[in-house]
């Protein structure tokens, strides 16, 4: 049998395990078989009892797949196995995200696939062995399989909890830890007792589910004067201390910026019937943060950064930590 040949066997027996584990039809395509093969580090020559189930990012599955199997899928091509393969691979519990590191941010460099125990154990006894039964018992599992992973992940998420005792929980990651010091650290000692929290996004929803809504008090926005708008525009912590009738915009910057002059703007626009005095505030976890993103900061705004959250640094304007006068339409201006 010629490497072409070979090829196409291996092939033809992933797309029947993948049939056979009751994928639907889109995940039992060329593509998704030669990402199964990937995942199970099968190449043509390879016996399945010789599979195994390394971590593998997105970009080395496709190396895999070209090196192997012929298939050169372009860069754009990432997207596609990711949103068409991959991640129905991981509902149905194939393989795992990051299980060297389930707290690992959704949108890092260093995501990773990798099959599950149970998967190795049908491709043990393929073709020739148990490995009907093996996919019985893989079904009749697969409930404490998906609830085992969802423990693992609540192990990781981050909690907030809210001024009326309620706890909510985070996706794990950088920018949602930052959001959680947001709350706790920052609030309790530059908002106060009054302060309310109206609204925090989760980052991981919202790159991946269309929206970053983890917690809206919209009806009391609304009463504020504040109208109805998408989770996109809104910043990524809003508070509102009751006591002074100041509402803060809170920004926090792992990766994406400031409150910008841009951002500024963008702002007062979507604020403008706010009948309450606004605060415009920047978190970073670190200095280090804060110095890649200081030239980008409005003026009349605050910054704040968690490692040493005692602190604020004020950029400029009549006052210290409060609502400006917004005469002056460009909070850049002065600025060299």
């Amino acid at each position: 049998m010629n490497l072409k040949q070979k090829q196409e066997e291996k092939l033809t027996q992933a797309k029947q395990i993948l049939t056979s584990l009751g994928m639907p039809k889109q995940q039992t395509n060329d593509r998704s078989a030669w990402v199964f093969l990937a995942l199970a580090n099968i190449k043509p020559e390879d016996d399945w009892c010789d599979a195994s189930a390394p971590y593998l990012q997105t970009y080395v599955l496709m190396g895999f797949i070209r090196n192997h199997y012929g298939q050169d899928y372009k860069p754009n091509s990432r997207e596609t196995i990711r949103r068409q393969t991959l991640h129905q691979f991981e509902q149905a519990r194939l393989v795992d995200r990051n299980r060297d590191n389930p707290s690992r941010e959704t949108n890092s460099k260093d995501n990773n696939y990798s099959l599950n125990q149970p998967i190795l154990d049908i491709l043990y006894e393929f073709p020739d062995g148990n490995w009907q039964q093996k996919i019985q018992e893989y079904k009749d599992q697969f409930s404490d399989l998906v609830a085992q992973y969802q423990r693992q992940l609540d192990r990781q998420k981050i909690p907030i909890t809210l001024p009326t005792g309620e706890t909510l929980k985070l996706s794990p990651g950088k920018h949602n830890r930052l959001h959680a010091d947001i709350v706790h650290e920052f609030c309790s000692r530059f908002v106060g007792k009054g302060g309310k929290l109206l609204y925090v996004g989760d980052t991981a929803s919202s790159r991946n589910e269309g929206g970053k809504l983890m917690y809206l008090e919209a009806d009391y926005l609304a009463s504020l004067g504040v109208p109805p708008m998408s989770h996109g525009k809104l910043p990524d912590v809003v508070v509102y201390d009751e006591d002074r009738k100041w509402l803060f915009l809170i920004e926090a910057v792992t990766s994406h910026g400031p409150v910008s002059p841009k951002r500024w703007i963008e702002l007062e626009s979507a604020f403008k019937d706010c009948k309450v005095g606004l605060v415009y505030v920047t978190a970073f976890p670190d200095r280090a943060e804060f110095r890649k993103n200081a030239a980008d900061i409005a003026w009349e705004t605050e910054v704040w950064i968690a490692e040493a959250p005692d602190h604020m640094i004020h950029f400029n304007g009549d006052r210290f930590l409060g609502p400006h006068e917004t005469e002056t339409p460009n909070p850049n201006s002065g600025r060299e």
